[in-house]
C-alpha cells in the first residue's frame, strides 16, 4: 500500500519537479498533471504521434482546439469540454496536438484510495473513453481540475497532508467523470454477459473455445451468444477472436517481440496459426500491421 512508503520514495514519486514529462509509456509519478503545451514543450513529435502503451491513467481535457487521440485503434474526436480516460495497458497515440490546449492528469491506480478505484471501476478495460458533460457538469470539472492542479502544484502543507488532499481531489474529480453519460450508451447489459465478458478478460490467452467458457460459466454456449448478441452486437465466438486481436495489436504495435512470440502468447500452437488467425480477421499479416503502425506514428 502507498501509506507504508517511505516517506522520502513518496516525496520523489510524487512532489519533486521534473523539467520534462514522464515518459509516455514508462512509469512516472503517481500522479503528474501537465498542460499539452508543457507535453508538447517535453517531447519531440515523433515521439508523441509513435502509438504507446502505458501503465498510468490518462484523463485528457481540451480548454480550445481538437484533438483526435487514438485508444485501443479507435480514434476519438475530442472537443473542448469532453473528458478522455485512457486505462493502464490501452495502446494510445495522439493526433492533433498542434492546435490544442487542455489538461493531462496521469496517475497509477494505486494513487486512488481502495473505495474510489472500486467505485468507479477504475481498471475496467470496458469502460467508456469519452464523456461528455453537460453546461452545469463541465462547469463543476473545471474546478475539480483547477484545485487539483493547484494543489499538485502548492508545497504549502506537509506531506502527508498534502498527499491525502491530492487522493481526495482526484477522487471527486473520477467520480464526477465515472456518472458523465456516454456517447450512445446502450441498455445496462445482462449479469449473464458480464460474467462471460469478465471471463474472457482473465482468459482469452488460454482458450478461444467457447464451449470452454460456457462450461466454466455453467451456461449453455447459445445463452453465451445471445447475452453477448444482445449487448456487444457480435456472437459470443466473434467477442473472444476479437479480444485476442486487441491483444495481438497491442503487442505488435507497442513492442518489438517477434510476431511468432506473440502468437505463443496468446495460446496459438505455431506462428503459422496465428499468422492465418490474425490475417483472417484484420486483413493482414501481423509483420504488415506493425509496419503500419509504425508508419503511421512516423
Amino acid at each position: 500500500m502507498l501509506v507504508n512508503t517511505r516517506q522520502d520514495d513518496i516525496t520523489g514519486r510524487l512532489f519533486t519537479p521534473s523539467p520534462e514529462p514522464a515518459p509516455l509509456d514508462g512509469r512516472g509519478p503517481l500522479i503528474e498533471i501537465l498542460t499539452l503545451s508543457r507535453l508538447r514543450a517535453g517531447g519531440d513529435a515523433p515521439a508523441l504521434a509513435r502509438p504507446f502503451r502505458s501503465d498510468r491513467h490518462c484523463l485528457l481535457t481540451l480548454n480550445s482546439g481538437a484533438v483526435r487521440h487514438s485508444v485501443d485503434f479507435t480514434e476519438h474526436d475530442l472537443a473542448p469540454g469532453q473528458w478522455l480516460w485512457a486505462r493502464p495497458g490501452q495502446v494510445q497515440q495522439w493526433g492533433g496536438l498542434e492546435q490544442a490546449e487542455g489538461t493531462v492528469i496521469r496517475f497509477a491506480t494505486e494513487f486512488l484510495d481502495p473505495d474510489t478505484a472500486i467505485g468507479v471501476c477504475v481498471d475496467d478495460p470496458h469502460a467508456p473513453v469519452v464523456r461528455v458533460p453537460s453546461s452545469e457538469d463541465h462547469a463543476l470539472l473545471r474546478a475539480a481540475t483547477t484545485q487539483l492542479q493547484w494543489e499538485h502544484s502548492a508545497d504549502r502543507l506537509p506531506l502527508d497532508t498534502r498527499l491525502q488532499v491530492l487522493r481526495h481531489l482526484l477522487a471527486v474529480l473520477v467520480l464526477r467523470i465515472a456518472s458523465l453519460p456516454a456517447p450512445q450508451a446502450g441498455p445496462d447489459p445482462s449479469e449473464v454477459y458480464l460474467a462471460f465478458r469478465d471471463a474472457v478478460e482473465r482468459d482469452y490467452a488460454n482458450s478461444r473455445r467457447l464451449s470452454d467458457y460456457a462450461e466454466a460459466l455453467a451456461y449453455s454456449p447459445r445463452t453465451l451468444s445471445r447475452a453477448t448478441l444482445a449487448a456487444a452486437g457480435i456472437p459470443a465466438k466473434e467477442f473472444i477472436d476479437r479480444r485476442v486481436i486487441l491483444e495481438a495489436k497491442r503487442m505488435l504495435a507497442c513492442s518489438p517481440i517477434p510476431a511468432a512470440r506473440i502468437g505463443d502468447r496468446l495460446g496459438f500452437s505455431s506462428a503459422t496459426n496465428f499468422n492465418k488467425f490474425f490475417a483472417q480477421r484484420t486483413g493482414m499479416t501481423p509483420i504488415a500491421f506493425r509496419a503500419s503502425a509504425q508508419t503511421r506514428g512516423a
